[in-house]
């Protein structure tokens, strides 16, 4: 299964490492586009220098790991696809041209399920994603979840739970799942 990762599930942390560690897992196999990275790199521009630097960084190690990821789209291709809000529009090119199966987003507004439904897409969402890969195969989820809050905690002034933090990166049927397992 083919999945676009849109630009606001790459920026929290704890999000991206779970879908890049489910991913990396052979759950799903991702894609994004060149501007989605950069806007990836914008965002984390908001808290400074560093934090785009570090983004840019992890962004080559992304196209090292997923060579075959990212979509590349002409201006002229845009043309054809409508969407409410038109800076979205990218994505689901980048969603159709790449042979996607859904579009992995938190932004239900900006992709409404039958604008989608005619390219053949569905819009998933970050959590239902996780807990269904957690369904099937909890051991690595379970771990990828672990990872990420083990860095959590080693990077935080705070300490974190499983289910606050999962909470915190809106992942909250995942965190509530784990913390019954």
């Amino acid at each position: 299964m083919k999945l676009l990762l849109d630009t606001c599930v790459l920026y929290p942390t704890v999000m991206r490492e779970m879908l890049i560690g489910a991913a990396k897992a052979r759950a799903f196999e991702p894609l994004w586009s060149a501007r989605i990275l950069e806007e990836w790199r914008r965002a984390a521009l908001k808290h400074g220098e560093i934090a785009a630097l570090q983004v840019e960084s992890e962004a080559v190690f992304l196209k090292i790991a997923f060579p075959k990821a990212s979509v590349q789209i002409a201006e002229d291709q845009h043309a054809r696809f409508w969407l409410p809000d038109p800076s979205d529009i990218h994505v689901l090119a980048a969603a159709v041209i790449g042979g996607a199966d859904g579009i992995v987003t938190l932004n239900n507004k900006d992709f409404p399920e039958d604008i989608l439904a005619e390219e053949c897409l569905t819009r998933v969402n970050p959590d239902s994603l996780l807990l269904g890969i957690w369904q099937t195969d909890p051991d690595m989820v379970t771990a990828l979840a672990q990872e990420a809050l083990d860095k959590a905690n080693q990077f935080s002034d705070k300490l974190w739970t499983m289910k606050t933090l999962l909470k915190k990166a809106r992942l909250h049927r995942l965190g509530a799942a784990l913390a019954m397992a």
